[in-house]
């Protein structure tokens, strides 16, 4: 896959035109440098999987939404509880104990009902992992768990799809890309889950807002070209200290997950 063409990631044909109410709407980011109508385009036609929608993955939903992304595609199980509100911007207090799926639907829906939205009332797995995936042109790891990364980041390669992935602890956050075919991947960067990385851990909800937002312009920067993306690199940046390091990434020889990686453009 190449970086620098974003019309192997979303071809010509599938950049449908702009309405007027569209260039009103997205009319602030129209003149940005590097954007334009063609960008827009690109993401009206546009669809990403954003695996988890709580406190990171729920930022990037909510930024691309706002941005004017064609189609997300979301995967999140279980109902919401009290203590996720303090992170996952897309809930309410009067939704405790519903769907957390529902209440992102719905709020991503009154902030931009243009976008449609595929729902899946079940975080990632075995059962759906394939399925999600072949309708992404670009999948989002938003997810705690190695498990279900591990899974995304499989089927991203096989499938040929860039993979935006992201985590948050404490106030910390770290973030890259993965081109299959181009760059390693999760399990070249990570080839064993960390023992230490549990379903709870320590964060504001400040850190995973900034690092949603940051994810999310790489998934815009993935799919306009308007900008280089982090592919090969990846940036950590500590918010207790406004240290940042970017690391460059190398591919592992033989890794199982990428080393037959599909590559190229989309099926």
């Amino acid at each position: 896959m190449d970086d620098s063409n974003p019309e192997r990631l979303v071809p010509r044909e599938r950049c449908p035109e702009l309405t007027a109410d569209e260039r009103e709407a997205y009319g602030w980011q129209l003149p940005v440098g590097g954007f334009g109508e063609a960008a827009q385009r690109r993401l009206k036609g546009a669809s990403v999987l954003v695996s988890r929608v709580g406190g990171l993955g729920g930022m990037v939903a909510f930024e691309l939404a706002a941005a004017g992304i064609g189609r997300l595609i979301l995967a999140h199980g279980g109902a919401l509880r009290s203590d996720d509100l303090n992170r996952q911007l897309l809930m309410t207090h009067g939704h405790i104990g519903k769907p957390r799926i529902d209440s992102a639907v719905g709020r991503l829906k009154a902030l931009n009902p243009r976008v449609e939205i595929v729902a899946e009332a079940a975080n990632i797995g075995d059962s759906n992992v394939a399925r999600l995936v072949a309708l992404a042109d670009v999948v989002v790891d938003g997810a705690p768990l190695f498990e279900e990364r591990y899974l995304m980041n499989r089927e991203a390669m096989r499938q040929g799809r860039p993979m935006v992935e992201a985590a948050v602890y404490d106030l910390e956050f770290h973030l890259t890309t993965f081109l299959p075919g181009v760059t390693g991947c999760l399990r070249c960067l990570y080839p064993q889950p960390s023992a230490t990385w549990t379903r709870r851990f320590p964060v504001l909800g400040a850190v995973s807002g900034v690092a949603g937002s940051m994810a999310a312009l790489e998934v815009i920067k993935q799919i306009t070209g308007m900008a280089p993306t982090l592919a090969g690199r990846l940036l950590t940046l500590d918010l207790r200290t406004w240290r940042m390091s970017r690391l460059k990434l190398g591919r592992v020889p033989g890794c199982p997950d990428c080393g037959r990686s599909a590559g190229g453009p989309n099926p």
